[in-house]
């Protein structure tokens, strides 16, 4: 019997190693039935140590996206440049003037291997300054 690649992620060193394999197989263009397979597997072990470690309870979108942000050592313009948005949506949605789309929804919980549900809450944005003549 082979020895099973994957293992359920009891430390934060497997988490994180985990996390870079799961985007380095998301990366490759041509996926295979064993990438795909791996890839599923990886999102669940992920998504378990998620829920019995992070606690987003009382965390908006912005701040969990804030903290993802941090844990994997990206900042605006790696997110511009990886969902291909413009930097201003970027600063506008990280300073609460703009809320984040369901597409944006969607490449965010894929990227950081999450559920949607963290990104689609509401959460308050900042009324528009208005300028002064």
């Amino acid at each position: 019997m082979e020895p099973l690649r994957y293992k359920v992620i009891k430390t934060p060193a497997q988490y994180n190693q985990y996390c870079n394999q799961l985007e380095e197989l998301v990366m490759v263009k041509k996926k295979t039935k064993h990438h795909q397979d791996a890839i599923e597997l990886l999102q669940l072990l992920i998504e378990k140590w998620d829920e019995a470690h992070n606690t987003f309870a009382d965390a908006d979108p912005i701040q969990v996206l804030r903290y993802l942000m941090n844990e994997h050592g990206l900042k605006s313009v790696d997110i511009s440049k990886t969902f291909d948005i413009s930097p201003s949506l970027v600063s506008d949605i990280l300073h609460y003037r703009r809320s984040l789309s369901k597409e944006i929804i969607r490449k965010l919980a894929a990227h950081f291997s999450v559920s949607q549900e963290l990104f689609n809450r509401p959460y308050p944005l900042k009324e528009k300054e208005r300028v002064k003549a």
